[in-house]
C-alpha cells in the first residue's frame, strides 16, 4: 500500500504520517529528510549553495524512485513538492491514496508561530506579516492540493481523529 500526504507546511504531515506508520505497521518516509540523507546536506542548505532548481530537479528524481521502487510505504512530502515537475502526477499515477491534509490560514498561523525559527521558508517572517504570507502561498499552492484524490479538513481535530479518516477511505 502506498499513502502519500500533502499540504501546506505545519498542516501535520509527517505527524499524522508517524502516526498511521505505526498503526498499520508500513514504513514512514518523510521527503525531505530522504533528500538529506540521499545529498547529504539539509534542504537549508541545499537551497543556499545549489538553489531550488536543483532542489526541486533532486526532489522530483526522488518522488518517481520512491514511487517506482518501494512497495509499501506512508510518504509525507515537502509543502512544495504536489506543485513541481508533474509530482502529483507521478505520485497518482502510483496509487489513489494521496491525501491533502488541508489546514485553514488561522490554524497554520497558530502552529507556524511556535515553530518559525526552525522553518527556514518563514523563518524572517515578521509575525504581523505571516497571515499574507501563508495566505498568498496557499493560494499559489491550493490548486495543486486539491488535486489530491482525498481532502481531509483538520481544524478542530486532534491527530488520532485524523488517522482515523484517513484509515477510513484508504483504497
Amino acid at each position: 500500500m502506498k499513502i502519500v500526504l500533502v499540504g501546506y507546511m505545519g498542516s501535520g504531515k509527517s505527524t499524522i504520517g508517524k502516526l498511521l506508520s505505526k498503526k498499520l505497521k508500513i514504513n514512514f518516509i518523510d521527503l525531505d529528510e530522504y533528500i538529506e540523507s540521499e545529498l547529504k546536506s539539509s534542504v537549508s542548505d541545499i537551497f543556499k549553495e545549489r538553489g531550488e532548481l536543483f532542489f526541486r530537479k533532486k526532489e522530483h528524481e526522488y518522488v518517481k524512485k520512491i514511487m517506482e521502487e518501494k512497495k509499501s510505504f506512508i510518504l509525507s512530502t515537502g509543502g512544495g513538492t504536489p506543485c513541481y515537475s508533474n509530482n502529483l502526477g507521478v505520485i497518482s499515477d502510483k496509487t489513489d491514496n494521496v491525501f491533502y491534509l488541508k489546514v485553514s490560514i488561522s490554524g497554520l498561523i497558530s502552529r507556524l508561530t511556535l515553530e518559525k525559527d526552525s522553518r527556514p521558508l518563514i523563518k524572517n517572517i515578521k509575525e504581523d506579516d505571516l497571515p499574507e504570507f501563508i495566505g498568498k502561498h496557499l493560494f499559489e499552492r491550493n490548486n495543486f492540493y486539491l488535486q489530491a484524490k482525498n481532502v481531509i479538513t483538520c481544524d478542530d481535530k486532534s491527530a488520532e481523529e485524523i488517522v482515523i479518516e484517513v484509515e477510513s477511505k484508504l483504497s
